[in-house]
């Protein structure tokens, strides 16, 4: 059980008719790995209305680099605004007519919650690598807090995918009682030995760029090269042989060409491929702050569903919401297969869950695009 968990309220702010923005600030969590982390903020948005029994709430739990703008009002088509867009709204599975959608910036980010980035109260200066190692069950206790401070007394669902679906699985886990349905998309109780070598490479290329300082750079300052080739990997665990052949091949470069990471000249030419990398890791850049990568990163290694619990059946066999788990038979971040196997777990031990598969050549990537499949299979739940 977690300790008692002191807040103070946070502010809500109408951006739009239906949408709002707001902050929300505890004084003090505890930590699954030990110690206090206070104050911490957490930055959110919501769209729809809370009903009087607080009873019709959707959490929304979003990936690595994402944040809590899942939905835009004003562009509701446009998944490049807001992540995922086409699933979210009137009469969509997501709908916001029906239910009051949360979604909230996780811990440790850089998009307006607490995170690296943000000052530690007793120096006055950034936390930087002072910042305590948070884990994804750190993630979603910070969320219970908030979505008590909305008054929301149970969730009608909560939908994540990635290491979002790592924090929707916890939920269900850590609070079965509050959790009506629950959606664990390309994720699995915990990250392969492989998963977990890719985000150590990406690690290492941040600290191993100067500018990382031991975490301790300026805002703007930061370890740009070492940030972009983090992305630059990322992205190829994201996608598959096959989408990356449909969409690149061995084409020559077929668009403006972007500088790359380390700004050398090119040997003999630029791939089409090579240059829609450069192109990633500097849009991350632009937007990402590299100690939370490090941070988040490792939460998602970290994590494994059993930790605190005698074994992973005792684990699972809290879990009281009917469950959808969604695997992507061209994800080798998250094989379908380790979701497929969390799935018949939950089953065995008396769950309702539900395994669908997406067919995509897409990748990880899939629950990000496949927007007819994602609404077929979010409808079963």
């Amino acid at each position: 059980m977690v300790a008692q968990i002191n807040y103070t309220k946070g502010f809500l702010t109408p951006i739009r008719e239906g949408q709002s923005t707001g902050t929300y600030t505890l004084d003090r969590l505890p930590l699954q790995r030990g110690g206090l982390l206070g104050p911490v903020t957490l930055a959110y948005e919501t769209w729809g209305t809370l009903n009087a029994l607080g009873t019709n709430a959707i959490l929304v739990t979003h990936a690595l680099t994402g944040d809590a703008h899942a939905h835009d009002s004003e562009h509701p088509d446009d998944a490049k605004i807001a992540w995922w867009n086409p699933l979210i709204g009137p009469g969509r599975p997501i709908d916001t007519d029906r239910y009051f959608v949360i979604c909230s910036n996780v811990l440790g980010g850089c998009s307006g919650s607490t995170g690296p980035a943000s000052v530690d109260p007793r120096t006055e200066h950034p936390y930087g690598m002072r910042f305590p190692i948070i884990t994804i069950h750190d993630m979603v206790r910070a969320q219970h807090t908030l979505v008590e401070h909305l008054e929301v007394r149970q969730l009608a669902a909560v939908y994540g995918g990635s290491i979002g679906g790592q924090q929707a699985l916890a939920w269900a886990v850590l609070y079965p009682e509050m959790v009506q349905r629950v959606a664990v998309i390309a994720a699995s109780g915990s990250l392969t030995a492989q998963g977990i070598a890719f985000n150590e490479v990406a690690r290492q290329a941040i600290m191993a760029d100067p500018q990382w300082n031991c975490g301790d750079y300026a805002p703007g300052r930061g370890p740009a090269t070492g940030l972009s080739i983090a992305r630059m990997l990322a992205m190829i665990t994201y996608q598959s042989e096959e989408s990356m052949e449909q969409r690149f091949g061995r084409h020559a470069a077929r668009r403006e060409e972007v500088v790359s990471p380390t700004a050398h000249p090119d040997l003999g030419g630029r791939f089409d491929v090579e240059n829609y990398l450069y192109h990633q890791g500097e849009s991350l850049v632009q937007r990402f702050d590299a100690n939370s990568y490090l941070y988040l990163s490792r939460a998602m290694d970290l994590f494994d569903i059993s930790e605190g619990f005698s074994s992973l059946d005792a684990a699972l066999a809290r879990i009281r919401s009917k469950a959808l788990f969604i695997g992507i038979n061209s994800d080798f971040l998250f094989p379908a297969r380790h979701v497929r196997t969390l799935a018949e777990r939950v089953r065995q031990l008396g769950g309702n869950a539900t395994y669908i598969e997406l067919a995509s050549p897409h990748g990880h990537d899939a629950f990000l695009k496949e927007w007819a499949q994602m609404t077929v299979a979010l409808q079963q739940l």
